[in-house]
């Protein structure tokens, strides 16, 4: 299941959820928590579904189709936050929490004061975050300059909130994207080559949904990251071209 906004040009959010999701042969179901009027360059509006109608696509799934994972994306508001997360506690679904706070093209998806009930109501419910760099230095306060910072941080997150942390470090610079994964237990450190020239939209919602594939599937979490990391490289490597954008191809495993 995604619990994530819509995204109109078709890169990023609940889109790109059921794309990755239909990549790796599981079945997805959504619940949507807002209507953006977007493309890669700008999100022009965002109108937020209302919280009786969140919970009420909640029951509905969860009732008729029990999700084996959960990831959500884009929830904006503190209300939202708090309907999911009072849904979800108590469910015996893997959850995977994307802490969508402001886009690629810089608008702001998550309100200012909902940051805090992020942190509190929902983080701890979730078996991983993945934020990227910027969402990280929200979430910890701590300065993110190197790959070396990244291991910090996610020894930070998984110590505040009992969750494990993949801290998404493609926002730094150097020839690769380098990824850090800490559960407490166990390191991974993920590296791919940086392809250069393809914007990042939706990058981020499809690694998060690829790990909720792949948990979907039965696998360990350790691996389930290490797999979506080559599902998203891939991804990224084999972009193609829709009028002035490169875009994700999701379905380069078909």
């Amino acid at each position: 299941m995604t619990i994530a906004g819509s995204d109109s040009g078709g890169g990023a959010g609940i889109q790109a959820d059921l794309k990755t999701f239909a990549a790796l042969e599981v079945h997805g179901t959504s619940v949507l928590t807002c209507i953006t009027a977007q493309n890669p360059e700008a999100v022009l509006a965002v109108e937020a579904v209302s919280p009786a109608l969140v919970a009420a696509q909640l029951a509905a799934v969860f009732k008729g189709l029990g999700p084996a994972s959960v990831k959500t994306g884009m929830l904006y508001s503190t209300r939202l936050i708090e309907v999911v997360a009072e849904f979800l506690s108590g469910k015996k679904a893997n959850v995977v929490v994307d802490p969508v706070m402001v886009a690629t093209s810089g608008a702001r998806l998550l309100q200012p004061r909902a940051v805090e009930t992020l942190r509190k109501a929902l983080l701890p419910l979730a078996v991983v975050v993945t934020p990227n760099v910027d969402e990280t230095i929200i979430l910890t306060g701590l300065p993110i300059r190197e790959p070396e910072d990244l291991r910090a941080a996610a020894r930070l997150l998984h110590d505040r909130y009992g969750c494990a942390a993949l801290i998404k470090g493609g926002h730094l610079d150097g020839p690769e994207a380098v990824d850090v994964f800490w559960d407490g237990r166990e390191e991974l450190l993920l590296r791919a080559p940086r392809v250069r020239g393809v914007s990042s939209h939706g990058t981020g919602c499809t690694y998060s949904a690829a790990i909720a594939g792949y948990l979907a599937l039965g696998c360990p979490l350790g691996h389930a990251v290490q797999m979506a990391k080559e599902y998203i490289t891939q991804a990224i490597a084999q972009s193609y071209r829709v009028g002035r954008h490169a875009v994700l191809e999701h379905a380069w495993k078909a």
